[in-house]
């Protein structure tokens, strides 16, 4: 993951300081593409470790079409919480009285996770992020992308129009009340000499805890995709526009930069699944990750 760690460096040493939405501030620098060639390992940090329960179970809640995070946390997913919790506060008064990040605030996170798990009605009402990726995948104005792109890449395997937006401007302000507008916008899928790739181009990334996932993620998926329409491994090209690292996560990322990248790991999927909406948790088998430890950092939100 050399890659990786240049993009780290060259934040670090070239960046500009940046305000941000969450008032944190960051150093950012804009426009950087990394390649992946997926024949070589999968793509997986591992200079700190990486959980990949949590992508592999965001990435299948993607497909479903949902925009529920009580899917996710009853998987023991929490990668999304945080959003739909500031909200339920906001709807509820509460803001005030729990400060962000506060003891008490982290307390109530916990509390807020729980009622979701246990509580339908309570997470059909407060756990929802409104029509963020999954909606916009399996539903975009009526369009199911995923269907679709799938089923040109199997019959226009030349096309250059293999491609899914999240990136609705209509419903952006409706995405933005309770969690965010798409920051991984789009991805193209290539097709040559029988093999699949993907590019995605992500307008916002967190560098230091996003960005790892956002690559596992759409590996994983382009090699989903790759099997079930019967194509070996590409590339991932990841293409980023304001790539960043939040002022609070600078002291991790020279932690990571300090440890010298491991062999990639390796990712088996379960050839008998033939459709891409019926991959299961158990489908994916990772294979001598034996990463650092991994490193704490706060999620901006």
């Amino acid at each position: 993951m050399k890659q990786y760690h240049d993009l780290m460096r060259l934040i670090l040493e070239k960046g500009t300081k940046k305000t941000d939405r969450t008032g944190t501030g960051t150093i950012s620098i804009f426009g950087h593409q990394m390649r992946f060639d997926l024949s070589e390992g999968f793509p997986l940090v591992t200079t700190k470790k990486v959980h990949l329960r949590s992508i592999v179970y965001e990435l299948l809640w993607f497909l479903q079409g949902d925009t529920n995070i009580e899917y996710l946390v009853k998987n023991g997913v929490g990668i999304w919480n945080e959003w739909p919790f500031q909200s339920y506060l906001k709807q509820t008064g509460q803001e005030e009285v729990y400060p962000k990040y506060s003891e008490e605030w982290k307390e109530k996170l916990k509390e807020f996770v729980e009622t979701v798990k246990t509580d339908a009605a309570f997470a059909k009402k407060y756990g929802e992020l409104g029509p963020v990726y999954g909606k916009q995948w399996r539903d975009f104005e009526g369009v199911d992308q995923i269907t679709d792109v799938i089923n040109d890449i199997k019959s226009k395997p030349d096309s250059r129009r293999l491609m899914v937006s999240a990136w609705n401007p209509k419903e952006i302000p409706v995405m933005a009340k309770s969690g965010l507008p798409p920051c991984h916008t789009i991805f193209q899928f290539y097709v040559a000499d029988g093999k699949l790739s993907c590019q995605l181009y992500q307008r916002s990334a967190d560098v230091f805890l996003g960005v790892p996932f956002n690559i596992a993620s759409y590996a994983l998926l382009t090699m989903m995709v790759a099997q079930v329409c019967g194509l070996g491994y590409g590339d991932f090209v990841h293409t980023l526009g304001d790539a960043h690292l939040y002022s609070n996560h600078l002291e991790q990322a020279e932690l990571q930069l300090s440890r010298e990248p491991l062999p990639l790991p390796t990712m088996e999927l379960n050839k008998n699944v033939k459709s891409i909406f019926d991959f299961q948790y158990e489908d994916f088998k990772l294979l001598n990750y034996e990463p650092y430890p991994g490193i704490k950092a706060p999620v901006a939100v």
